[in-house]
């Protein structure tokens, strides 16, 4: 059974940087497509980078600005999310599925973390 926990959520200004990870346990970790999504307040759940082995896929709305990455011996994955906005408020969620992330950063999602806040305010 796959279990993810996020951490790294938090309150930051217009143009700040944080950095989330989803710690994962379960089975073998490294053929596992990772993946980040959000949901912005009144909006729905949207899909913001996913990462299998060396592809990456990102939201246009990220791009440039948020870098995808996993660590296999520490079964962990990054979201380092500079120049952050306002719009990039949200819950921040890890999801996992076997496999390669079929569907770009919108793939279906076998596991799912607990989410972590994100608020980008003045």
């Amino acid at each position: 059974q796959v279990q993810l926990v996020e951490s790294g959520g938090g309150s930051v200004p217009p143009g700040g940087s944080l950095r989330l990870s989803c710690a994962a346990s379960g089975p073998p970790y490294k053929y596992q497509c990772m993946g980040w999504f959000r949901q912005s307040p009144g909006k729905e759940r949207e899909g913001v980078a996913a990462m299998w082995a060396s592809t990456t896929h990102y939201a246009d709305s990220v791009k440039g600005r948020f870098t995808i990455s996993k660590d296999n011996a520490r079964k962990t994955a990054y979201l380092q999310m500079n120049d952050l906005k306002p719009e990039d408020t949200g819950v921040y969620y890890c999801a996992s599925q076997d496999g390669s992330c079929a569907g770009g950063v919108s793939f279906e999602g076998q596991h799912w973390g607990q989410g972590t806040q994100v608020t980008v305010s003045s």
